[in-house]
């Protein structure tokens, strides 16, 4: 079953910065895909749990340097988007 998927108002924002940027949106929404379909992304994308400012959220490399955030409620089918971008736009 596919998860539901929420943005938060910095995740669009976010999502326009990286338009800008000219970052290949095509791979942003081919890594949302996954995780919409399956709950869990393949190694290659590096998917792990935060700490700290982030602790129990998700983040996985769309590429070496471009981060999508979220958090993911496995009871409910839920993933909420939180922020994408660079190391520095997120840390």
């Amino acid at each position: 079953m596919a998860y539901t998927l929420t943005y938060t108002g910095q995740f669009k924002k976010d999502l326009k910065r990286c338009q800008k940027r000219g970052l290949d949106i095509e791979l942003l929404h081919k890594v949302i895909t996954l995780l919409q379909e399956n709950g869990s992304l393949p190694a290659e994308y590096k998917p792990h749990i935060l700490s700290g400012q982030f602790s129990g959220y998700w983040e996985c490399h769309i590429k070496p340097d471009w981060l999508l955030i979220w958090e993911q409620n496995d009871k409910e089918l839920t993933l909420l988007l939180l922020n994408t971008g660079t190391h520095s736009d997120l840390f």
